[in-house]
């Protein structure tokens, strides 16, 4: 975690890991990947975990929408206990503030779009994700 940079210019989905491991920067789902390659060469069982990350705002300052992306991180399974979820970006066990939208082997078998486009042009995919718990019975 604290020998590689988050740089999201840096990857793209076809970046290979011998690049990032060398440069030591890329996003969440490179550093999940890297990781699981690591646990898995020595003989571990690990999967990717995509979803998203509640994110805090600065004191004093309101919830920004849509501000909140996907993320990545990876489960590890420790026998006689189960998987432990780990973040490598942020160097943390994932948790509540970390809802799972699927796992799989890697990133495609869990890629959030797949498809085909016909046609010519140029296209450009935005999204916006904002994560906000949900309030507890009674306290609304």
């Amino acid at each position: 975690h604290e020998q590689f940079e988050y740089d999201p210019s840096f990857t793209t989905l076809a970046t290979p890991l011998s690049e990032v491991l060398a440069n030591r920067r890329g996003v969440c789902q490179d550093f999940a990947h890297l990781m699981i390659g690591a646990l898995r060469s020595i003989g571990l069982s690990a999967r990717y975990v995509s979803g998203y990350l509640e994110t805090e705002p600065p004191p004093g300052q309101p919830r920004l929408v849509g501000a909140d992306a996907s993320h990545a991180w990876l489960a590890l399974w420790v026998p006689e206990w189960g998987w432990l979820a780990l973040d490598p970006t942020n160097g943390t066990l994932a948790g509540e503030r970390h809802p799972v939208l699927a796992w799989g082997r890697d990133y495609f078998d869990v890629a959030p779009l797949k498809g085909v486009m016909n046609g010519g042009g140029h296209h450009r995919l935005e999204v916006e994700v904002d994560v906000v718990p949900l309030a507890t019975p009674g306290t609304i």
